[in-house]
C-alpha cells in the first residue's frame, strides 16, 4: 500500500528495528530443537544470531517477562499513538503479529506435538526449519521493504496488520 506520503528516514530505521523482534522470538522458539539435533541450519543460525547475542540475553532475561512487557509497550505505545507515523505503526503492528504466531506455534508444540514426536524425527526437523526460514524471510523482507519505505505486504498477516492500525 502506498499513497500515504514520503517516508522519512528516522520513520525508515524504527520501522526496521521493529522486525527484531520476531527474530529473536524466533531464535528462542527453534534453537534448543534445530540446534540441539544437528540440523543442517545449526552453523547459520549461530552465524546469523550472533550480532545479536547481546540483545538476546536482555531479551530473554529476567524470568521472561521481557518479551511480554515490550509488546505492551510497543502496542500502548507505538500502535494505538495517532502521533507516530502510519508507516511506523502499520510495520510495528506487522512484527507484533508475525510474533504472535510464532508463539502460537510455541504452544501447540508443547503442548501437542512434542508429545508425539521426538526432537530428532525427520518431522519436527522439516517443521522446524520451515518455521525458522519463513519467519527469517518474512522479517527479511519487511526489513528490506521498511527501509525502501514501502509497505510489506505479507498476505493476511497485512491484512491483519491494516485493520488494527487507525489512519
Amino acid at each position: 500500500m502506498s499513497g500515504h506520503g514520503s517516508v522519512s528516514p528516522s520513520d525508515r530505521i524504527f520501522s526496521c528495528l521493529a522486525y527484531l523482534l520476531p527474530l529473536m522470538d524466533v531464535f528462542g522458539i527453534v534453537v534448543g530443537v534445530i540446534v540441539g539435533s544437528g540440523s543442517f541450519l545449526a552453523p547459520l543460525l549461530l552465524v546469523i544470531f550472533l550480532p545479536l547475542q547481546p540483545l538476546l540475553s536482555i531479551y530473554y532475561g529476567f524470568g521472561g517477562f521481557v518479551p511480554l512487557i515490550i509488546f505492551f509497550a510497543l502496542y500502548m505505545l507505538v500502535v494505538r499513538n495517532d502521533k507516530v507515523s502510519h508507516f511506523v505503526r502499520f510495520n510495528v503492528m506487522q512484527a507484533i503479529l508475525i510474533g504472535i504466531l510464532l508463539s502460537l506455534f510455541s504452544i501447540v508444540w508443547r503442548l501437542v506435538l512434542a508429545p508425539i514426536f521426538p526432537t530428532t524425527s525427520i518431522v519436527t526437523q522439516t517443521l522446524f526449519n520451515t518455521l525458522f526460514l519463513a519467519a527469517v524471510s518474512a522479517a527479511g523482507y519487511s526489513i528490506v521493504q521498511s527501509a525502501l519505505g514501502r509497505y510489506a505486504e505479507i498476505p493476511t498477516i497485512s491484512e491483519a496488520a491494516y485493520s488494527q492500525v487507525r489512519y
